[in-house]
């Protein structure tokens, strides 16, 4: 919806302000009372961990076989390489993410320089 439609003007912005609030917050209010007595060690927190935990490496393992846009011109090995760069420092620097994540762009962006 345009803001046209609806008016224009402040007003439209404050109904779409408040419309957007009271579609989302009252189910956030609602998860948080169901959730505050679930026990995060349980079973049920463990098997969503580990779907959860499979999909986004199955999600990886697909962008890194079977890339899209820019990341397809980037040749097999370099992606692999990358990947392989990203996992041994977030392994080796106690399980920094930020840092496997950087580790895995620079080897990314360097080896596609070097390769052009």
């Amino acid at each position: 919806m345009s803001a046209s439609l609806l008016g224009g003007g402040p007003q439209t912005y404050l109904a779409l302000l408040v419309a957007g609030f009271l579609m989302t917050q009252p189910w956030r209010w609602l998860g948080i009372w169901l959730g505050s007595g679930l026990d995060v060690d349980g079973e049920v927190f463990r098997w969503c961990r580990a779907v959860s935990t499979a999909i986004v490496a199955a999600l990886i393992g697909r962008i890194i076989v079977y890339p899209s846009g820019a990341l397809a011109d980037v040749p097999l090995s370099i992606r692999l390489l990358a990947f392989a760069a990203g996992l041994a420092f977030y392994a080796v620097r106690g399980h920094s993410l930020v840092g496997g994540v950087v580790a895995a762009i620079a080897v990314l962006v360097g080896g596609t320089l070097l390769s052009t």
